[in-house]
């Protein structure tokens, strides 16, 4: 495995961590906990802790192998904006991403706590729903931007998503 940074293409573990939080998060989306009394079972809560803790410490591992071992697909000539504005959406998922386990599992430990309903649990409750909701406007950016890439026809797309391929040959030439 190399650990030099690509310009042009992700590694397949960085494309492997792409699509396994993909498809991880959507895992943790459709069995999401619809009530918090679904708490009193023990073996539904502990699952929801185990797969909260294990879906954050790979969130940490992927943070930081894309920090130190890859390098942003877009062109050279892209204007600032837009790499600030990825920059700030691709952060902003690891945050977002971050908090929502984070105050989910905070939820877990109040209601452990026996402390399951008052403004402590609801301020937590509160944030956790605003967080997901903020992540969800994040993720659907990051698809529009993918989406506007593959249409620019300028290997950003290609660098990560294995199908749909762009067609080279295609490429407006400057």
């Amino acid at each position: 495995m190399s650990l030099h940074k690509n310009n042009s293409h992700y590694s397949k573990t960085a494309k492997l961590f792409h699509w396994g939080f993909v498809i991880l998060f959507i895992y943790g989306v459709a069995k999401q906990v619809d009530n918090i009394n679904q708490l009193e079972d023990t073996t539904f809560f502990r699952f929801e802790i185990i797969f909260a803790i294990i879906f954050l410490l790979l969130l940490i591992i992927r943070f930081i192998y894309m920090k130190l071992t890859q390098k942003t697909s877009l062109p050279k000539d892209t204007p600032k904006a837009q790499k600030i504005a990825a920059k700030i959406v691709h952060n902003g998922m690891y945050l977002f991403l971050g908090i929502t386990v984070i105050s989910g599992l905070l939820i877990g430990l109040l209601f452990w706590l026996n402390i399951k309903d008052g403004a402590l649990i609801e301020i937590i409750i509160d944030i956790h729903e605003i967080v997901i909701n903020i992540l969800y406007w994040f993720i659907g950016v990051h698809i529009l931007a993918a989406s506007f890439h593959r249409l620019k026809n300028d290997g950003v797309w290609s660098s990560m998503v294995p199908f749909l391929k762009e067609n080279k040959t295609n490429k407006i030439k400057k």
